[in-house]
Formats: structure tokens, C-alpha cells, sequence
């Protein structure tokens, strides 16, 4: 049986799409950075050791045997030129017949970001890609949202009055599983986005009633928000990345639901409910 190989596959969508993957009983080969990385991948997965910038040798070597691939960016890689063109030609050498690619809603008119960079790359090296361009992600609220959520009840974001089609990460795994395990994908973008539009407001009401205590949005301002960033620490690139994320959020881009995920799974997107009583753990405040 071919084998799909799957970078970054203990993160968010990764370890998703790899358990999603062996569900549909395909063979996942995991590339990792260390073997201590494994822990968390579950049986039956086949380790072998990845980084995105080594030489063609050891790209060749990793993905021997494999004909599919899932391919993501790691957030601090920056440079895709150097640590993502690499893997994408080694790919093509491998003659692996598509390449999952997981990009960003909305990209086909942000040249600034890497993920349009990769886009372009794959397209000019006729590469067999499969873009998914998902929407913000469930998880932003565990991770760079956990901590006012947790310490003050507050969803601490400038977001206004804007609507967001939240996707669970998960359902982005089961996405990618799909696409890769069935034909008739190749060459296709998919944008993903859930079925419902909320308000940040909505969404805090969503939280205080399953999680049993008041988590409350306040719309606080760009500027105070961008400060927090600063006393906590952030560098100035990053903060100047949220800085422009959020404008688009409030530019209601990032408002519009979609049943991509019902369709090309078979089962509807996580509702908030759902994904908030899930990971309701995450939110508890410290004993």
C-alpha cells in the first residue's frame, strides 16, 4: 500500500490528520525533528526523522516510499524559500502524486503572506496540489486567547462587532485525511469555514454557559490590545501581525459559514458548543 507523509504531525491539524488518516486505514509516515516527538502520535504510525532546510539527501530519504503528502508551515518559518521550496522539490522528485497543502482563507489576495508564496511555488512547479485555506481556528481560544479567558473571564481581542466562521481545528484534520484518501482533489482549493457566524460576544455567552461561569467580550480598542501584547513580552513582528489579522477580522472577511466540511467529509463542522465542552479544561482557572 502507498504511504502519506505527513509533516508537523504532532501539532494542531497534523496529529488530526494523522489519526484521521489510519482511521481510513491509510499507512501515515510521521516526519519529525526528534524521536522524543513520537510520544504522541498514536500506534501504527511510522516514524522517521524530518526538518524542514535539510539537505536533498535526507528529504529524499524521509519521504521514501510515500506518494501522497500533508504539507503545513510551521509559524516561525518565515522563509519559505529556503525551508518549504526544498520539500515541496523533493516531493516532486519522490513523484508523489498530490500534495496537501495547508494555507489561509483568503490568500489568493495576500501576496504578503508566506502561504501564498508556497501557493505560487506549487502552481509553477506543477506541483498535484490540494490547497486548504482554512478560517480562524477554535483553537486561537486556548492558545493565544487562553490566558485572559482563564485568569479574567475575558476574551481579550479588538475584534468590534465582527462575525467569524470558527472551524475546529480537528475538522480540518478530518479534511485533509479525506482529500488525501480519496481521488478527485487534486488541484483543487478548498476553503474551510464553519457553519456558524459568531460575534465574539456570542461567542463568550457560548463559553460562560459551558464552561458554568461568566466569560464576558468587551471590544477592547486595537491600541490597548496591541499594548498588552507589548507587556507581555511579544516582539514587535508579531505584534504587527495581529495587528493586521484583526483588521481583517473586523473587515467581517472572515464572516461567511460553509458546508466545505460537511461535504467532503460526510459530517457536519464542530459547532462552538461542541469544541467549548470538549476543551473545557483548558479554560479552568488556576487552584
Amino acid at each position: 500500500m502507498s504511504k502519506v507523509f505527513v509533516t508537523g504531525p504532532t501539532g494542531t491539524v497534523g496529529l488530526p490528520t494523522v489519526t484521521n488518516l489510519l482511521e481510513r486505514g491509510q499507512e501515515v509516515v510521521a516526519g519529525v525533528r526528534s524521536l522524543d516527538d513520537a510520544a504522541v502520535l498514536p500506534e501504527g504510525v511510522e516514524v522517521r526523522l524530518f526538518e524542514f532546510g535539510s539537505p536533498d539527501a535526507d528529504l529524499d530519504a524521509a519521504m521514501e516510499g510515500c506518494d501522497r503528502m500533508f504539507l503545513m508551515r510551521p509559524p516561525p518559518i518565515e522563509d519559505v524559500q529556503t525551508y518549504l521550496f526544498p520539500t515541496i522539490d523533493a516531493a516532486k522528485r519522490a513523484r508523489m502524486k498530490q500534495v496537501a497543502f495547508l494555507s489561509l482563507q483568503g490568500v489568493q489576495g495576500n501576496r504578503s503572506t508566506p502561504h501564498h508564496a508556497v501557493e505560487a511555488y506549487l502552481r509553477k512547479v506543477k506541483a498535484p496540489y490540494t490547497m486548504l485555506r482554512p478560517n480562524f481556528f477554535m483553537q486561537n481560544l486556548e492558545t493565544a486567547y487562553v490566558t485572559s479567558i482563564r485568569e479574567r473571564g475575558e476574551i481579550f481581542v479588538p475584534a468590534g462587532r465582527s462575525r467569524t466562521a470558527f472551524i475546529d481545528a480537528r475538522d480540518i484534520g478530518r479534511v485533509a485525511a479525506a482529500v488525501l484518501a480519496e481521488p478527485g482533489h487534486v488541484r483543487k482549493a478548498y476553503t474551510l469555514s464553519g457553519e456558524q457566524s459568531l460575534t465574539y460576544a456570542k461567542v463568550a455567552e457560548i463559553m460562560s454557559a459551558q464552561l458554568g461561569r461568566p466569560i464576558v467580550y468587551n471590544r477592547p480598542s486595537e491600541e490597548s490590545y496591541l499594548h498588552d501584547l507589548r507587556r507581555q513580552g511579544y516582539p514587535e513582528d508579531y505584534i504587527a501581525v495581529q495587528k493586521m489579522i484583526h483588521r481583517v477580522v473586523r473587515m467581517n472577511v472572515s464572516a461567511f459559514p460553509n458546508r466545505k466540511i460537511r461535504k467532503l467529509t460526510g459530517s457536519p463542522a464542530t459547532t462552538m458548543a461542541e469544541y467549548v465542552r470538549d476543551r473545557a479544561e483548558v479554560w479552568a482557572p488556576a487552584q
